[in-house]
């Protein structure tokens, strides 16, 4: 699907994951990261984007990695020129592997410079069940070395790479090469990603507890097949997550989780 303003905004959705492939504002700049390595085959997940991580985040569970929201066709439930609606029920492949009933609903809005992706969680099912999800969004960069993420400062973080917990210290977080995996408390207010040439705000719900920070690095880039080797210098993952306590949510209960960002 794509989504277009007339001031020339347009957004790529895939019906593959729901997954928002590209947003590109009115200047013509590209804001998102989607690997020209990625595998469009219907099975893979798609590097890049936003990819939605539902019901498990990462390896948390017993799922396969980031749960089986971003390896489904969803349906179209509603579509406009400036936002579409996609929706995902159980089915029974889903209930094989996780035996819940569920409808999810990812809503992409665009407006001038903006963009909205915004999550819904209903359990359609008697029971009550939990679930972890995160928006797992790779922003474009010209150049990594150049950018830096204002806005964490004073926020609790886990350092996945080191395994190691402590308050962040630093006024904005820079990236020099080596992997980036970390795991915040979510700031009450938007983060700023700021480049030479643009400044892009992160804004997220107060139902994602957590953003997680993630650049691969030059070792690890090198060993993914579906991103190039210097992809790492052109992509930073910021993501609106509730990843380190579940969501319970009760039979006939909804759960949003939303993300929007504003090039300023």
């Amino acid at each position: 699907m794509r989504l277009t303003l007339p001031e020339g905004d347009s957004c790529t959705v895939a019906l593959y994951g729901a997954q928002v492939l590209s947003w590109i504002t009115g200047d013509g700049v590209e804001r998102l990261y989607t690997s020209p390595r990625a595998v469009f085959d219907g099975h893979a997940a798609i590097r890049g984007g936003t990819p939605i991580c539902w019901p498990q985040f990462n390896q948390r569970g017993a799922l396969a990695k980031h749960g089986f929201a971003r390896n489904l066709p969803w349906a179209v439930e509603s579509a406009e020129a400036a936002a579409a609606t996609l929706v995902l029920r159980d089915s029974e492949a889903t209930r094989r592997v996780w035996p819940h009933v569920f409808r999810l609903r990812l809503r992409v809005a665009l407006r001038p410079r903006q963009l909205r992706i915004a999550l819904e969680v209903h359990n359609s099912d008697a029971a009550p069940w939990t679930f972890a999800a995160a928006l797992h969004t790779y922003l474009r960069v010209d150049d990594i070395a150049q950018a830096r993420l204002e806005g964490l400062r004073g926020a609790n973080r886990w350092d996945a790479v080191r395994d190691d917990r402590h308050v962040e210290a630093a006024e904005a977080l820079r990236f020099d090469g080596g992997e980036f995996d970390s795991v915040y408390a979510a700031p009450a207010q938007p983060l700023r990603l700021v480049q030479p040439a643009t400044t892009l705000q992160i804004a997220q719900s107060a139902s994602c507890t957590e953003t997680v920070v993630w650049n691969p690095g030059a070792s690890l880039a090198g060993r993914l097949a579906d991103l190039p080797g210097d992809g790492w210098r052109h992509m930073l993952c910021v993501e609106a997550a509730r990843i380190d306590e579940n969501v319970l949510l009760q039979p006939g209960a909804d759960w949003q989780g939303w993300q929007h960002l504003t090039v300023l």
